[in-house]
């Protein structure tokens, strides 16, 4: 039998959020992509709730447009309705979220990638990676194909083993209706990587028509919709309303009486959940002093009646979960068009994983996405901009791209994950960045897109826009530091919107979007952000403090077996990496500095 052979530089496997930044930003560098996908009609699926952004995924939206990414663009195209959360507090954790229309979405999302020219998106399922003399050269398709590459970026999401749940049902899938990736999962097992076994779900999904909206509260977007994108100049389309409920006593009788008959309690599964994110039965559960909680109902597009019910995830049988949705007040009668169920799905322990996203074992394989033990299609999204960047640049032998922590949330997410792994679903808050001041929405584009700009990601729209606002803050920043303006903008009560004319004068011109807001901040806030930036200073130099890759950490006396183990296990590639370690203690640190600063230790 004759093998058809097809060559491209690089292979992205999987169509979803990572797989789609991944694909789009190696052909973007003028590489010869291929998107492998098992259903190109479904490329970008919002299989959860089709709504982008939110407490510090909104955060992550921003620095991957920054970067040149294409996520928050097709979000602000397909955006139904825009609110900026948090802001009754800082600006540090300002974020911006949409609920978007599901179909339009995914539909935008598939027309950018065909618009690349360097881009084809290929249907089928990859069967085996190609590996010769310890590298990987490309996929085999089940199809009888074999794809020959210089790099794989495999973004599988929730597919490899999958695994439903609904009740005492369960079936293999990759998402509800789709089928799994066995075989791939298979081979990844066999090549010895660490891997987890993990647990997501969704909520059941119902019939506007049958929903009596007058016992919800309204809850209506912004008047001043926040765009995800710097390229977007202003959101001025009409946007829906979403709702907001509450479960009832006897929500909580129908969960109680049932909860044998939960996947999650009788040992049916056995995959690790989001903690942050629980099912209805867990918050019943974990919280029985809680009388009631809250739902939201959100539309999932502009042309269906399905509305995605946010709060209520669940396993439970199909007649336990029609029950609960009739004990709330207004869904007496609402008719279910799915239920909800749990998936359980592999997932490789991150640790495998250099700051490249590159299995350290294997050269040339990438991984992005709820593979390396994420949820949510933000943090997707982020890994697959930067492996797809990675994998890119090494192909065309340049730098490798690696965001340090006191730089973005998107390095914060995989600094975390490749020292710490994840023995949960990995989800982004602020509460992980130490220097959240520093990395807020409205200066992403300072700190990233000259990163995006010096791998060639940048457009020259992006470019000309980036060059117009940072020029802009400085001269505001330098003329409000000297004038009476700026001492009095200073006061908690003032807001720069009341200066109006004033900047207008200063620069010659109406700002740029949001110049004037990062001017307040950085000036309202100046004592601050100059005491984070000196600690800042001082993370960078130990992460400056490189460690060889053939440091003998078992050589050194005075640090444990089990810290030596976790060294050697993670290969941290600097001081303030290894410090980072859970179970690396400050003292074992200490130590580490002082080898480090002696001659070259012996090589394993």
């Amino acid at each position: 039998m004759v093998t058809m052979q097809e060559r491209y530089e690089v292979v992205v496997v999987g169509g979803g959020h990572a797989g789609c930044e991944a694909a789009r930003a190696c052909a973007r560098l003028g590489l010869r992509t291929a998107m492998i996908t098992m259903n190109a009609d479904l490329i970008a699926q919002m299989s959860c709730n089709p709504a982008i952004g939110g407490i510090a995924k909104g955060h992550l939206v921003r620095e991957i447009d920054a970067l040149g990414g294409v996520m928050g663009e097709v979000a602000d195209a397909a955006g139904i309705q825009f609110r900026l959360l948090n802001t009754s507090r800082g600006p540090a954790v300002w974020s911006p979220r949409a609920q978007c229309d599901k179909k339009q979405y995914r539909l935008l999302m598939k027309q950018t990638l065909e618009r690349e020219p360097n881009l084809r998106i290929k249907q089928a399922e990859v069967a085996a990676l190609i590996i010769e003399d310890g590298r990987v050269r490309g996929v085999e398709l089940m199809d009888g194909r074999s794809v020959r590459c210089e790099a794989v970026v495999i973004t599988t999401g929730t597919f490899l083993n999958g695994l439903a749940h609904i009740g005492e049902n369960r079936f293999s899938c990759g998402r509800n209706g789709e089928p799994p990736s066995r075989v791939l999962g298979q081979q990844l097992r066999d090549l010895e990587l660490a891997t987890a076994r993990l647990k997501t779900g969704t909520p059941p999904r119902l019939d506007a028509r049958t929903i009596d909206w007058s016992k919800f509260e309204r809850q209506p977007g912004d008047a001043e919709p926040t765009p995800f994108s710097f390229l977007t100049a202003k959101i001025d389309r009409p946007q829906i309303e979403c709702w907001l409920g509450r479960t009832t006593a006897e929500t909580r009788r129908v969960i109680r009486e049932s909860i044998a008959r939960s996947p999650l309690y009788s040992g049916q599964i056995e995959g690790l959940g989001p903690r942050y994110c629980p099912s209805i039965e867990d918050k019943f559960v974990k919280f029985p002093d809680k009388e009631s909680h809250q739902i939201f109902l959100e539309p999932e597009g502009l042309d269906t009646n399905e509305i995605y019910v946010n709060g209520m995830s669940t396993s439970m049988p199909v007649d336990v979960q029609a029950a609960m949705i009739a004990s709330i007040e207004g869904l007496e009668r609402a008719e279910m068009i799915r239920p909800g169920y749990a998936i359980e799905y592999d997932a490789i322990d991150a640790r495998e994983l250099d700051h490249r996203l590159e299995v350290r074992k294997l050269p040339g394989l990438y991984l992005a996405g709820q593979i390396n033990g994420t949820s949510g299609y933000e943090e997707a999204a982020g890994q697959g901009l930067m492996a797809g960047l990675n994998a890119a640049q090494s192909v065309r032998g340049g730098a490798p791209v690696v965001i340090p922590r006191t730089e973005g949330y998107i390095g914060i997410m995989i600094d975390d994950l490749v020292t710490r792994g994840a023995d949960e679903p990995y989800r982004m808050f602020t509460s992980r960045a130490e220097f959240r001041l520093n990395l807020r929405i409205d200066n992403a584009d300072l700190r990233l897109t000259p990163v995006g700009a010096a791998v060639g990601l940048a457009t020259q729209d992006r470019l000309e826009l980036f060059e117009t606002r940072r020029a802009q803050i400085a001269r505001l920043i330098a003329a409000l530091e000297a004038a009476p303006e700026g001492a009095w903008l200073k006061r908690p009560e003032s807001r720069i919107s009341e200066l109006a004319g004033w900047i207008a004068g200063v620069l010659g011109s109406e700002p740029a979007r949001g110049v004037a807001m990062t001017a307040e901040t950085e000036v309202k806030y100046a004592g601050y952000i100059d005491q984070q930036r000196r600690q800042m200073e001082r993370l960078k130099t130990s992460d400056g403090r490189p460690i060889p890759a053939d440091f003998a950490f078992a050589a050194i006396p005075g640090i444990s077996r089990e810290v030596s183990e976790k060294l050697r296990r993670v290969k941290p590639a600097t001081l303030g990496q290894a410090a980072r370690i859970p179970g690396v203690t400050p003292a074992a640190i200490a130590v580490l500095d002082v080898y480090l600063s002696l001659s070259t230790p012996a090589v394993v």
